[in-house]
């Protein structure tokens, strides 16, 4: 079954928007997407993202504008647990499946729609490639989910990355609606 979405946030950590075309198929994803922020200084996204089975990343492209210039970002994943970063190798990130984007409350959807963690109960810890918004440095990042219970609409998950805990409300299709701390969906006709 194929699902196309179009979501816009209110990203309230920048100061700004996003907006992510989404396509899921099966257990793909396939996305792009623009935000605009204020904070920590004004910048434009552009990205794209690109799963294997089991919304597994395989690509994310990321180019972000600043006053100081324009910066590119092509991160791979090779399906065997490895990436590359603009073709140089990350050892850090070896095992690490999923990407998070910095401020882009879309990258959370992968995770949780591959242990279904918005509809059903469990725990799940994992290693992400994340990338910071807008220098689009590439970090590894420890983070937990945990399935908190079901909503009229989908489910809640508490999110922890280090000391930073928020508890995140999910759609049925696994997308975030409000990101406390962090980003709140818009409302769509």
């Amino acid at each position: 079954m194929s699902i196309s979405r179009v979501i816009t946030w209110d990203v309230t950590t920048s100061r700004g928007y996003e907006t992510a075309w989404l396509e899921l198929d099966g257990d793909r994803l396939r996305a792009r997407g623009r935000a605009v922020g204020t904070t920590p200084e004004p910048y434009w996204i552009s990205y794209t993202l690109d799963t294997a089975e089991s919304f597994v990343t395989r690509r994310l492209r990321v180019e972000a504008e600043t006053a100081s210039g324009t910066r590119a970002l092509d991160l791979r994943h090779d399906g065997e647990g490895r990436w590359t970063a603009d073709g140089e190798r990350l050892t850090a990130l070896d095992g690490a499946l999923d990407c998070d984007l910095g401020l882009c409350p879309l990258t959370n959807t992968m995770p949780v729609l591959r242990h279904r963690l918005h509809l059903t109960p469990g725990e799940r810890e994992f290693l992400m490639a994340w990338v910071s918004v807008p220098d689009l440095t590439v970090h590894a990042s420890a983070q937990t989910y945990t399935h908190l219970g079901r909503t009229e609409i989908g489910g809640r998950i508490r999110f922890v990355s280090g000391d930073f805990r928020s508890d995140i409300e999910f759609d049925a299709d696994g997308c975030v609606v409000d990101y406390p701390a962090l980003a709140r969906r818009l409302a769509t006709p």
